[in-house]
């Protein structure tokens, strides 16, 4: 019988949710407007709170927030922002 190799990184949004808590994230609303910041907090309707925030709008930096909530039927996607060690 064949073991199947567990794979790094999340495997459904609910373990991605959970392993970018308290991690720096962009946010992207649909909108086209994204959000730079630590993920504070999240809903069941993907209402989300961030901390440390910077708005962005084409690329460029528009303002700096302390806190942030955003509605969850404005967000296109949640992505992680981990960083890379240096080679």
């Amino acid at each position: 019988m064949a073991t199947k190799k567990k794979k790094s990184g999340a495997k459904n949004p609910s373990e991605f949710i959970k392993q970018v808590m308290g991690r720096p994230v962009v946010v992207k609303l649909n909108s086209g407007v994204t959000y730079h910041g630590i993920l504070a907090g999240l809903d069941e309707y993907m209402n989300i709170a961030m901390e440390q925030t910077e708005e962005y709008e084409d690329g460029k930096f528009q303002q700096r927030y302390g806190d942030v909530f955003i509605r969850g039927n404005n967000i296109l996607y949640i992505s992680s922002q981990f960083r890379r060690k240096a080679q």
